[in-house]
């Protein structure tokens, strides 16, 4: 088990500054999202992930070619 409280206070600070400084369908934006919801995914609280998964594939799929291995990854 790690530190999954510290990790989420640092995602979510991350997360806040990118909202404020990166378009909406920026592919940093994204990894944002997706880093959180696999935290999320590792605590098991799968119903907090799903949200932020979609949301991250979402951005990745209007900004990046269908090949990219981000959005592989999620899928």
């Amino acid at each position: 088990m790690g530190e999954y409280s510290k990790a989420l206070e640092y995602y979510e600070k991350s997360l806040k500054i990118r909202e404020k400084a990166l378009p909406p369908t920026h592919p940093d934006l994204a990894q944002s999202y997706n880093n959180i919801g696999q935290l999320y995914e590792e605590m098991e609280e799968y119903s907090k992930a799903l949200p932020l998964l979609e949301k991250a594939l979402g951005i990745w799929r209007k900004s990046l070619p269908s090949t990219h291995p981000h959005i592989k990854s999620v899928l």
